[in-house]
């Protein structure tokens, strides 16, 4: 191969070089953008006009009372303790622990959490005489199960995630129907269907 073909390949491999950093620098700063939320300022299209959001959706309502119901039957008393949150709400919430008296309760501030969008709800057990406990060891229906496992297994096959799958932060009360978005999606205004939901 003659010097100036050569030198062609040459310029030719660092164009491709180049041309490829460029193209994964591009990606790099478009993920972290995405993860910060901050697209819609590069590409104001991708911003949806919010639905404003005063309840739980009808979906996880529905799957809320068949929770309830189907534990029922089993001798399991299920106590929904939360369900729509507002911002301000999980604020305060967030605080608690850290700038509020009280235990950590959550990692998720105003908007970050599937609660902001009606998409979350967190129980609890009754117990016999009437108290409400978070206790994830009791038996009280005496079937040789943990009645806290039993209300999480009928929740999964209505179609909510439970938190206490959650390798980092772990919410044993927690349940949630996510339909597929993520918090950065619900924040720029996308919404789950609501339509053909009783």
């Amino acid at each position: 191969m003659n010097k100036s073909k050569r030198r062609m390949k040459q310029k030719r491999k660092r164009r491709l070089g180049s041309w490829i950093v460029a193209t994964l620098l591009i990606s790099v700063v478009y993920v972290w953008i995405q993860e910060e939320d901050r697209v819609h300022e590069i590409w104001p299209g991708k911003q949806q006009a919010a639905v404003p959001i005063t309840g739980l959706h009808p979906k996880v309502v529905e799957g809320e009372q068949l929770l309830v119901r189907k534990a029922a039957r089993i001798g399991i008393e299920v106590v929904i303790t939360h369900g729509y949150r507002s911002i301000e709400e999980q604020d305060q919430l967030f605080e608690q622990g850290r700038a509020l008296a009280g235990n950590i309760v959550t990692n998720a501030r105003g908007g970050e959490s599937y609660h902001n969008y009606g998409l979350a709800i967190d129980f609890a057990l009754r117990t016999p005489d009437g108290d409400i406990v978070w206790d994830m060891e009791r038996d009280d229906n005496g079937n040789g199960k943990a009645d806290w496992m039993e209300v999480v297994d009928i929740a999964k096959e209505l179609g909510f995630t439970w938190g206490g799958d959650w390798a980092n932060f772990p919410d044993y009360p927690h349940l949630q129907m996510d339909f597929g978005l993520s918090i950065n999606e619900l924040k720029r205004g996308k919404r789950p269907p609501t339509e053909g939901v009783h």
